[in-house]
């Protein structure tokens, strides 16, 4: 069967009907998928639940899986749990533990691993099991953000570099969530703002939360314009929310997608969601 592409947004994202990514999908059957996220930035697919398999399965025909974080439940891994639920207990976490902190953290408008040196291609996210309401994730393009900035902010931005921390970011929740040798595993890294994608030379730009510093400027100078892109980038009528079911898996481009989760009742309700990221560079 041939797949059909259906608009998620008047500006960017797709819903990708007639293919099973549970299934193994041979080069030729990635190919349009592959496109399709180049084109889109957003790739919605509905089906059965992944097994943590079939997800790593699917994750490889992007590019290199990234181990995750340690400070994630499943830190160590290639997966990064989006979830309440302790699973040595199989019970939900209490609203004051760490984790649940750390979580909210997540509600913020980021890029994943932008903090690191390698960065990333792109995320899959996919439901294992979701609450009745809330939980939402909501992204934006930074592609479409670019294409509607004056163009003497274009002008002003198109070389400039900037630092990112995992460090920064958690900080604005709670100086507690990373312990010292957390930090020290992720060092900050600088990326160019403006991105260029490889293939069809389209414009983006790399900010959000873990975006700390404009290099070469000063704290105050930098919060003033990257809070301003941040600002740009997520108009209410730019943002798509995503109400997950279980099964729909989710692919976005780190390189132009900002995306945030929104509340939900997580001391009455089990979510979990499972998230791998994809570098288009080898490992280190």
């Amino acid at each position: 069967m041939a797949i059909k592409i259906r608009p998620l947004h008047d500006l960017f994202g797709a819903e990708i009907v007639g293919i099973n990514v549970a299934k193994p999908l041979s080069s030729k059957e990635f190919f349009p998928i592959s496109e399709a996220l180049e084109a889109h930035s957003v790739l919605l697919f509905r089906g059965p639940v992944l097994l943590d398999e079939q997800q790593i399965a699917l994750s490889e025909h992007f590019g290199h899986v990234q181990v995750a974080f340690k400070a994630n439940q499943t830190g160590g891994s290639m997966f990064s749990r989006q979830s309440n639920i302790n699973f040595e207990t199989d019970e939900i976490f209490p609203p004051d533990h760490h984790r649940i902190t750390f979580l909210k953290a997540n509600m913020l408008w980021h890029s994943d691993s932008s903090y690191m040196d390698c960065g990333s291609l792109c995320s899959i996210l996919a439901a294992r099991e979701v609450p009745p309401a809330g939980g939402d994730t909501e992204v934006v393009s930074t592609r479409v953000a670019w294409e509607e900035l004056p163009e003497g902010l274009k002008s002003r931005i198109e070389n400039l570099s900037v630092v990112h921390s995992l460090s920064y970011a958690r900080d604005k929740m709670d100086m507690s969530i990373l312990t010292d040798e957390a930090r020290a595993a992720a060092p900050p890294v600088k990326h160019p703002l403006v991105q260029v994608n490889p293939k069809n030379g389209k414009k983006s730009m790399l900010i959000g939360a873990h975006a700390a510093l404009i290099d070469g400027w000063s704290e105050e100078d930098s919060r003033k314009l990257l809070d301003e892109l941040v600002e740009r980038a997520s108009p209410p009528q730019n943002v798509y929310s995503h109400g997950w079911q279980d099964g729909d898996v989710i692919v976005w481009d780190n390189r132009c997608v900002l995306h945030r989760a929104t509340p939900f009742e997580s001391d009455k309700y089990r979510r979990h969601l499972e998230r791998t990221t994809i570098t288009d560079r080898a490992r280190l």
